[in-house]
């Protein structure tokens, strides 16, 4: 262990990315792929869903370190081939940690493990698809199939994963946006009328104020360092809400400029709130408090009457609820000071334009949704939406999450979109609501969904409640992932289980017609193409867009008048049908492939509120911050830096200071003082829910860190383990894996009575 990192970035970071890249790949092709990732007619990172500045703009290395791990994380010259399978039972891979099975490389041909069998052995594409088809065609009903995708899936895959899901009678499409954002969604559709961010790069740029809520941009979104410097050089401030003290939000060397390299950086934030877990809510409910009563000193100088007058309803209830807020229960929520809230109060009251930024810090909570509905009442406040510089900026995790939803990828899509859906082909798609993420799980647990079909991402290791979770998939007849590379998803098997390898976003795709390219839309509404620059990891892979035209044409055939096989040769012809489906999507061939692709419309920004009552929405918020009995902690699951999503790339973590191991509990020095323990102690984490189930992280070491007191934090998904399915948002149904009540028991102690409370 060492002492945490004051700054990110950095010439650190440029030799850690190329020290990464370079063991994964030879240098010619690490070259290939940093030289064009996120430029125009480039390879889009398929790592997070940062935009790209405008053509012109964009430097010669328009990426960060994560970024650059990932993209040669794919262009790995190491193969998984079935002599590999030979060689290892499914038992034996299922003992593996995921770091080991992401190192062993691409997936090179189609895999089948049949019932009874203790090893993956080839199969042919059409045997295998063939497989799947019939597996479908023999439910007894199409509700009883799940297809869930992350956000590496192109627009143009996703279009077909719902299209055939609807064409074969369901609305089962989990998403792994069900696991990390559905509550920005599900804030957003019910207060603005749309479930998007309203800002882009530039207003983040030249805004006054900048929120950096629940979100550590360092490790997850390393770009946006690059905005935030960008803010500050024009004048703004930032404030960090968070609680831990991440590197990147105090300092940050960028190492495109001389200042990054051999000065100091730029300092991030201005000031650091370091929040109780789940303390967001009663933060911003006790600045409108502070707002309102600013206004009351000192009438029309501090709300934007007009805005609210003829751009919102429900003003004077949410007004009087937020009145009525109690200072101790916001100092006891959010474990800070009212000197430190009003000095953020009085922040606002100097800033024209604020932006507020989050992300999952703010979405796995029980009380989610409220809390990013209190920011949206801040931001109608002061009229800090719909104008240049201000707005609501939620930060997705993923490259293509965002455009997935666009394309039709959610278990409730409305009914707009489903007619237009029914007016292109011809067919009447279902109108029941199907399945999320945690509902499919509970589903397959009861065997009620008995096929469930991954299309990317890695469902086992992303999901709550691993246990359950993988119980539950055993529970199924049938399992098949379409995937580059190996992880634990693939080794948890249904009765029959079929891996599907698929071409990487790094690779040449080509089809009947030539060469093709795909799209993918950023956290800001941009939507651009993507063209691999690769040669295949194997002459058996396919394109997502051809595994699912042919499994359509097996499954499906002739039952609708729907052209797979055209699709299949010419990615062209789907974004035609898309442009006549999506709204913002005219002319998508045409406009896509202009250097910076389509920004989206976005009604907030042009005034126009699409909610039931045509107007912004304040809403009144209830939630209390998680509380831990005496002698517990409230614990939160996390990234360590050199990880992406679900899959570390190395057992290091350098910003927090922790190396070669990943089986660490963060916590107090004064929590540990009070509960007995020290640093190094090792320990059993083990989650306190009101059931029978026991969930336990086994064998952790603490490690003294500054969180607040009587929180902690560990790293996902290893301690996935802990989270109770149940444990959810109860609007959104996102699992709060930032709000789960623990309690450490030494490991010498194991197996004896566990502590009262």
């Amino acid at each position: 262990m060492t002492p945490p990192k004051e700054w990110a970035a950095g010439v650190p970071a440029v030799t850690h990315a190329l020290e990464y890249s370079l063991d994964q790949t030879s240098p010619r092709r690490t070259a290939l792929t940093l030289l064009t990732m996120n430029q125009v007619d480039g390879i889009d990172c398929p790592g997070c869903a940062w935009p790209d500045p405008a053509p012109g703009q964009r430097h010669k290395n328009e990426y960060c370190e994560n970024g650059a791990k990932h993209i040669n994380d794919e262009a790995t010259t190491r193969r998984v081939t079935p002599d590999f399978f030979r060689r290892h039972t499914v038992a034996e891979l299922g003992q593996r940690s995921d770091e080991w099975l992401n190192q062993q490389g691409r997936l090179t041909e189609p895999m089948v493990k049949r019932p009874g069998a203790e090893h993956y052995e080839p199969i042919s594409w059409h045997d295998a698809l063939r497989l799947l088809a019939d597996e479908l065609n023999s439910l007894d009903s199409p509700d009883e199939a799940a297809f869930y995708t992350s956000g590496r899936v192109s627009n143009e895959a996703a279009f077909l994963l719902q299209l055939f899901a609807r064409a074969l009678g369901t609305n089962n499409l989990p998403d792994c946006s069900n696991l990390c954002h559905e509550s920005s969604g599900s804030a957003l559709h019910e207060t603005l009328g749309i479930g998007k961010g309203t800002v882009t790069l530039l207003d983040l740029e030249h805004a006054d104020l900048v929120l950096v809520v629940g979100q550590n941009p360092g490790t997850n979104h390393p770009r946006q360092l690059s905005a935030l410097e960008q803010t500050k050089l024009n004048g703004g401030r930032i404030i960090a809400v968070n609680p831990l003290p991440e590197a990147g939000l105090l300092r940050f060397k960028n190492p495109q400029k001389p200042r990054g390299v051999v000065g100091r950086g730029v300092q991030i934030a201005d000031r650091l709130l370091q929040i109780r877990l789940g303390g967001d809510l009663a933060l911003f409910r006790a600045l409108n408090r502070l707002l309102l009563e600013a206004e009351d000193a000192a009438p029309g100088t501090v709300l934007d009457q007009e805005f609210i007058d003829a751009s919102t309803v429900g003003f004077e209830e949410f007004s009087q609820h937020v009145r009525a807020t109690e200072w101790s229960q916001v100092l006891a929520d959010t474990g800070l000071t009212r000197e430190e809230i009003e000095a953020v109060r009085d922040e606002v009251l100097c800033s024209d334009r604020v932006i507020v930024c989050w992300a999952m810090g703010l979405t796995q909570h029980r009380h989610a949704v409220p809390t990013i509905r209190e920011i949206v009442n801040f931001l109608m406040l002061r009229g800090n939406l719909g104008k240049a510089g201000a707005g609501a900026c939620p930060v997705r995790g993923h490259s293509n999450v965002q455009g997935d939803r666009t394309m039709g990828i959610w278990e409730k899509m409305p009914e707009g979109f489903l007619d237009s859906l029914q007016q292109e082909f011809g067919f009447e798609p279902p109108r029941h609501h199907g399945l999320d993420s945690v509902n499919a799980i509970r589903a397959m647990h009861e065997r009620r969904v008995k096929v469930f079909m991954g299309v990317a991402g890695n469902f086992v290791r992303a999901a709550p409640d691993s246990n359950f979770t993988e119980e539950a998939l055993r529970r199924c007849r049938l399992t098949a992932h379409v995937s580059t590379k190996l992880n634990r998803s693939h080794v948890v098997c249904g009765d029959t289980a079929l891996i599907l390898p698929t071409l990487g976003r790094t690779e040449h795709d080509i089809q009947a017609t030539g060469e093709q390219f795909v799209t993918v839309e950023n956290s800001m509404s941009e939507v651009h193409t993507s063209r691999g620059r690769l040669e295949p990891a194997s002459r058996l892979l396919l394109s997502e867009v051809a595994i699912l035209s042919r499994l359509a044409r097996q499954t499906i055939g002739s039952r609708h008048d729907i052209p797979w096989e055209t699709f299949e040769a010419d990615y062209g012809t789907i974004r035609d049908r898309i442009s006549r489906v999506v709204p913002g999507f005219h002319d998508f061939n045409a406009r896509v492939v202009r250097p910076g692709g389509i920004p989206l419309p976005n009604p907030v920004n042009e005034g126009v509120f699409a909610t039931p009552v045509g107007k912004a929405v304040f809403t009144r918020n209830a939630g209390e911050a998680p509380r831990a009995p005496e002698g517990h902690l409230v614990l939160q699951t996390l990234r360590s830096h050199d990880q992406w999503n679900t899959v570390p790339y190395t057992s290091n973590d350098r910003y927090r200071g922790i190396h070669g191991t990943r089986r660490v509990v963060m916590v107090n020095p004064e929590d540990l003082a009070e509960l007995g323990l020290a640093e190094r102690d090792r320990v059993d984490v083990v989650s306190v829910w009101p059931d029978d189930v026991e969930r336990r992280a086994a064998d952790y070491e603490l490690v003294s860190y500054p969180t607040p007191r009587g929180c902690a934090a560990a790293y996902y998904p290893e301690t996935n383990v802990l989270v109770p399915l149940d444990n959810v948002d109860a609007i959104s149904n996102e699992p709060a894996s930032k709000s789960i009540i623990v309690r450490l028991e030494p490991v010498a102690a194991r197996g004896q009575a566990p502590p009262p409370g």
